[in-house]
This record gives structure tokens, C-alpha cells and sequence, in this order.
């Protein structure tokens, strides 16, 4: 998901040198203008926070339920992406 954003960025040309910047930006520039549906930066940034307890913190909560859910979003992100960067192509945006 957070490599999806990024290439949304991209074609803004912006980028970032953090998670939390890209998450923030993707919010700022795509979910509050309407670009993409606002509940995928949501699922961005829960799936980023799911990511961060996983990695780095000794019990997780995590699910085979949850972690469906993720790829599920995460697969809606990426055909949204798909959509608007094949929009874009060519219209410098």
C-alpha cells in the first residue's frame, strides 16, 4: 500500500524520505481532493500501524482475519492506483 501511494505521489512530483510523510501527503493531496476514495488512507495508515506493532513490538494482535482484511484494502488501493495513474498518463498530472 505504501508503495501504491508513493507512485501516486510520484506522479505529482513529490516525494518523501519517510512512511509517515508519504502517508500524509497521499492524505493531503488524494484522499481530502477527492481523488481517491478518503476511507483508503485510512486503511493506509491502520495498515501502517498493523506493519509497525508486527515488526516491533513483542505480541502482535494480528489475525489471519485482519491480515485478509489488509490485502483485501491493500488490493483496492493498488486498482484505484492502476486507474489513475492509466487517467493520468500523459496529462502531466
Amino acid at each position: 500500500m505504501f508503495y501504491v501511494a508513493e507512485a501516486l505521489l510520484l506522479s505529482k512530483d513529490m516525494a518523501f524520505s519517510t512512511h509517515s510523510a508519504v502517508g500524509a501527503a497521499f492524505g493531503k493531496e488524494f484522499a481530502r481532493t477527492g481523488l481517491v476514495p478518503a476511507e483508503l488512507h485510512r486503511h493506509l495508515m491502520d495498515a501502517a500501524d498493523a506493519r509497525n506493532i508486527s515488526d516491533y513490538q513483542l505480541v502482535s494482535r494480528q489475525t489471519a482475519e485482519s491480515a485478509s482484511q489488509h490485502i483485501d484494502r491493500a488490493e483496492r488501493l493498488l486498482s484505484v492506483g492502476e486507474q489513475f495513474l492509466a487517467g493520468s498518463a500523459g496529462t502531466g498530472a
